[in-house]
């Protein structure tokens, strides 16, 4: 059968069977041992069992349980409020800062956390009915929310960054520097949009909420502090350095229990088994992912699927912006139903060779592939952070926070749009500190 042809049909049956609500993980074995059976023999199966262990067999690995730690630990406390009331104090004062406080939260939050939905909960259980109380309109509370909590997967450190890398066999490192810029421009994207959503709305005269004393500003920053200190040495000893990313991962999760045991009484056993068992159960659910795509990109390249593909690709006359363009309306659509772990396992490995063949920077690829996966965050019909601030906020419809939530969509096409205009937002930062590859 022809390898294209072939492909057409994995994709179908990947596609349906994923559909039928079986994870993610078993549903791509399931995939991959039923055409290896029946294109290439039961012989085939016995390397399955050396893949999928083979898979994890890679000491960067060890990064993701420690980062998920970190952030559970995070999540765990209070450091959402106290990050949320810090800003909201020192902001204040500037017209529609409290909006500007949100998303700074959000932003802070996601980094430490890496997690979209606890940042989401943690920041909107505090920050919605606060902008609510004055003045800002429904859909500009939840959905600045909604959008701010997905920036967690780009920011460093990002536990998707890593995924890509592992993936793709990829420098960590530069995936991390090239998440920076692009992510404070997703800040800035937002930020001014929401200023001048409330503007717009007449909104902006009810904004502030009065003053607050230099001591009452300060006297929070000690409870703060600390878990940002921890995030700019963890990257200082990654870029400086001094160890690796598993290394100052585990160093992290290690500082992050500590922080949170001292400054928020994290004491009871039963708080710190929830956090690790938690842990354990994202990690191994992402591990697993990797290790079923491990067996699944196996099975590509067996079949010849993957060589295919990236050679129709290369003999098709088409402007390499047509192709990324495409490339960008599938990664979006994908990004709709599955989560962006497994949309990085899968799509990666053979949109790899596509890109670079056309010229395109792997690690400039890395951002725009992780801003399609935030669209698809805030997006339905999956749109995961849709349903987690519809939790927080009941009496909020979810046509009112989607209704909020596309103009951030249009904000982070923007960006994409940036980025291929200039691709240096992406790639300057990484080529400044590690030096240039290309």
């Amino acid at each position: 059968m022809d390898p294209l042809v072939l492909g057409a049909l994995v994709a179908f049956f990947t596609i349906f069977v994923l559909f039928s609500g079986v994870s993610v993980a078993l549903g791509l074995l399931i995939v991959s041992a039923g055409f290896l059976i029946v294109f290439d023999g039961m012989r085939s199966l016995e390397l399955m069992p050396e893949i999928l262990f083979g898979k994890l067999d890679n000491f960067a690995l060890l990064s993701i349980p420690m980062f998920i730690i970190m952030g559970a630990s995070i999540a765990s406390t209070r450091a959402g409020a106290d990050l949320y009331e810090a800003l909201e104090r020192w902001l204040t004062r500037v017209p529609g800062g409290l909006v500007v406080s949100n998303l700074g939260a959000c932003a802070l939050f996601s980094a430490m956390s890496g997690s979209s939905p606890a940042t989401c909960a943690a920041i909107g259980k505090m920050g919605i009915p606060e902008m609510r109380k004055r003045g800002y309109p429904d859909a500009v509370a939840a959905g600045s929310i909604a959008a701010g909590g997905t920036l967690g997967i780009l920011i460093p450190p990002s536990v998707t960054m890593i995924v890509y890398g592992i993936a793709t066999e990829t420098s960590i490192g530069r995936l991390f520097l090239a998440g920076v810029f692009p992510g404070l421009l997703l800040v800035g994207l937002f930020m001014a949009w929401s200023l001048y959503s409330t503007w717009r709305s007449g909104d902006a005269t009810v904004l502030s909420s009065g003053s607050y004393t230099w001591r009452e500003k300060f006297e929070i920053l000690p409870r703060v502090l600390p878990f940002l200190g921890i995030i700019l040495g963890v990257l200082y000893a990654m870029y400086g350095g001094i160890a690796t990313p598993s290394e100052t991962a585990a160093v992290g999760a290690l500082m992050c229990l500590l922080i949170a045991m001292i400054i928020y009484k994290l004491w009871n056993p039963r708080d710190l088994w929830v956090v690790l068992r938690d842990s354990t159960k994202e990690s191994v659910m992402i591990l697993f992912i990797i290790a079923a795509a491990g067996v699944f990109s196996y099975m590509l390249s067996s079949l010849f699927i993957t060589q295919a593909i990236a050679e129709w690709i290369g003999t098709l006359d088409v402007n390499r912006w047509v192709l990324m363009g495409a490339i960008n309306v599938f990664l979006l659509i994908a990004g709709f139903f599955l989560p962006p772990v497994a949309v990085i396992l899968m799509a990666a490995p053979i949109l790899l060779p596509i890109i670079t063949t056309a010229g395109f920077d792997p690690i400039w690829f890395a951002v725009v592939l992780t801003i399609n996966m935030e669209i698809g965050l805030i997006s339905p019909p999956v749109g995961l952070n849709l349903y987690v601030i519809n939790g927080i906020a009941p009496d909020i419809s979810l046509k009112t926070i989607l209704k909020g939530s596309l103009p951030f969509v249009a904000c982070m096409i923007i960006a994409i749009i940036l980025l291929c205009l200039f691709p240096g937002i992406a790639t300057w930062l990484p080529d400044v500190v590690m030096g240039a590859t290309r």
